[in-house]
């Protein structure tokens, strides 16, 4: 999608036109266009995203792997950078000065993780080209030609699995793996792909009930070659990525956790932090950050103990909660049915405290059963641009008696609303923001938000009994503890089982959830440190302004403030909210 904004001149009679006028107006066309023409690149080189966003015109690719394509898109970010100092921001508006700000660092910080290499690692036991039958599911397949482009990446799966093993020999060739207790779970994703009736394939999921707007008979061609297609190219593709994984990827993995096992690792996950936080808060800060919060927010967890009149310590009191069954449901429809019900009673409470709502809405919808035994409790993947798809909130039903109910309230609100449907739905809505920013956003901002989110159950009705408030209390301490021990295992040498212990002995989540969190963590470093300091810095924008405005202040004003610019870094959320405070003095 373009965003362009047209800038009009009014001529009076005679008058000549201001030249510092013109050259404004030749300023921002200039920066316009580079936004545009950026927008229009990403979404070539990233033709999945492009689909999840609902622009079909690349529909029938998947992205280029090779080094080459990887080595021409770090030349053209380096010449994007060139292009943007030829900008005079002085001669911007105020809107595009922001503009200007997020999109430089975040060409900058792009070009800056260049060097690190982590593209050799493309794949996790969270996902990767062995769950990219997924890619299907937010698809529309209305048309023919809808059938057709999936055929066509399903005919040049092979490239892309070629492409996908010599990234992943790169990593082998110069130490920059996962380590192997994480990746030892892609085997069995992987031999969920070789099938040897197509029909079973996950990826023909889109075939077995073709839209009734399609002949038989051409229904039955797609069909057909879509068969084939699975047959002679994914199936065997699948086939030599399971001899490629088992007999040389996975020995090659690290035994040990952290990334700073890779060359130059430390200085590589120094950089994102930054990159996920917005801040220029080290490891050993962020570490420093975590500890005091897990103090603070165990403080009140022992508070709710102490209301319940529980009998016995704290770590007797966790372990009450993980394996007393009155906690948990036994089947999972009862367990699916409680988070649409938790959902249904939050939506018509947003008014009390949103003066904005998005008009797209939203589903809860299972995770897909071939990835619920690797992945986190819940997520979140957000609507298509063009309206076509909704938001959907995705709930883990895998194993429900370790999914306790006293956390479905708090994990609702942080995964749908309003949390992150609220945020990217209202974001995507914002008209007059540049792509970049509707569609894409800084992780402090956006599961800093979801973070934030989860401290307005009691304003919306839920939080009523001192289990449901200690389920909230386990989730902040959850984020908590991930400031500790991502920087942990990540920078300070921790293992994986000191990442496990921290947990048990001070949260609620079942082992299972546990062990799956620390598995996240290790895969994916920096991640999740974004959403305890976004949270932070929300919190602290707040507070603020309660204390500057007094009884001025209105709580659906302020959250219009912060949501009203898309997810911007942290340092530009705090000078609007300065802006905003000084406006409603």
């Amino acid at each position: 999608m373009r965003i362009t904004l047209v800038l009009f001149t009014v001529f009076f009679g005679q008058f000549p036109v201001d030249s510092s006028e013109a050259a404004d107006k030749s300023v921002t066309e200039k920066f316009h266009q580079i936004l545009d023409d950026h927008w229009e690149w990403h979404l070539r080189q990233q033709p999945v995203s492009a689909s999840y966003l609902g622009d079909k015109r690349y529909n029938e690719r998947w992205p280029d792997l090779s080094e080459k394509a990887f080595s021409r898109r770090h030349a053209y970010r380096q010449q994007l950078l060139e292009r943007l100092r030829d900008i005079d921001r002085a001669s911007l508006t105020e809107e595009d000065q922001i503009n200007y700000r997020l999109f430089q660092r975040k060409i900058a910080m792009e070009v800056e993780g260049w060097p690190y290499r982590w593209r050799f690692v493309p794949l996790n036991q969270r996902g990767g080209i062995q769950t990219e039958n997924e890619t299907a599911d937010a698809l529309s397949f209305r048309t023919v030609k809808d059938y057709e482009d999936w055929i066509a990446r399903l005919r040049t799966f092979d490239t892309y699995m070629n492409q996908t093993i010599a990234m992943m020999q790169q990593g082998i060739d110069h130490k920059i793996v996962h380590a192997h207790v994480v990746m030892k779970r892609v085997p069995a994703q992987i031999r969920r792909q070789i099938v040897d009736d197509p029909h079973k394939s996950l990826f023909y999921k889109p075939f077995r009930a073709i839209s009734d707007s399609i002949d038989e008979k051409t229904a039955t061609r797609l069909q057909t070659e879509a068969k084939a297609a699975i047959r002679d190219v994914v199936v065997p593709g699948f086939k030599r990525f399971e001899k490629f994984f088992n007999d040389s990827y996975l020995p090659a993995c690290f035994e040990k956790v952290g990334v700073s096992q890779i060359p130059d690792g430390q200085n590589f996950y120094a950089y994102r932090a930054r990159y996920y936080t917005t801040t220029e808060l080290t490891p050993q800060q962020i570490h420093g950050i975590g500890l005091s919060e897990v103090k603070r927010i165990r403080s009140e967890m022992e508070k709710i103990m102490r209301e319940v009149k529980f009998e016995g310590s704290f770590r007797e009191f966790l372990e009450h909660l993980r394996t007393d069954p009155q906690f948990y449901y036994r089947n999972e429809n009862d367990l699916f049915q409680a988070v649409q019900a938790v959902c249904k009673r939050v939506d018509p409470q947003l008014v009390k405290l949103f003066k904005k709502l998005p008009r797209m809405p939203y589903g809860v919808e299972r995770i897909p059963a071939s990835i619920a035994p690797d992945t986190t409790a819940a997520y979140y993947r957000g609507p298509a641009a063009d309206g076509s798809r909704a938001g959907s909130y995705f709930f883990n039903l895998y194993k429900p008696e370790q999914r306790p109910k006293y956390t479905i309230e708090v994990l609702s609100l942080h995964e749908a609303v309003p949390g992150h449907h609220l945020q990217i739905a209202l974001a995507m809505e914002l008209e007059d923001l540049p792509a970049f920013r509707r569609f894409g956003g800084y992780t402090a901002f956006v599961e800093g938000w979801g973070l934030y989110s989860e401290s307005l159950g009691a304003d919306l009705g839920l939080y009523q009994d001192p289990y449901s408030r200690f389920g909230q209390l386990t989730y902040e301490m959850w984020r908590a503890i991930r400031l500790v021990v991502d920087t942990g295992m990540h920078s300070l040498g921790w293992s994986r089982q000191q990442a496990i212990d921290l947990f048990l002995e001070n949260t609620a989540k079942s082992q299972l959830d546990i062990v799956n969190e620390v598995d996240r963590y290790i895969a994916w470093p920096g991640q999740a440190l974004a959403y305890k300091i976004g949270e932070l810095k929300i919190q602290e924008l707040r507070q603020r302004a309660e204390k500057k405005l007094g009884n001025q202040f209105d709580i659906r004003e302020f959250h219009e403030a912060v949501l009203n610019h898309g997810a911007v870094t942290l340092d530009v959320l705090e000078e609007q909210i300065d802006v905003w405070i000084d406006s409603r003095k």
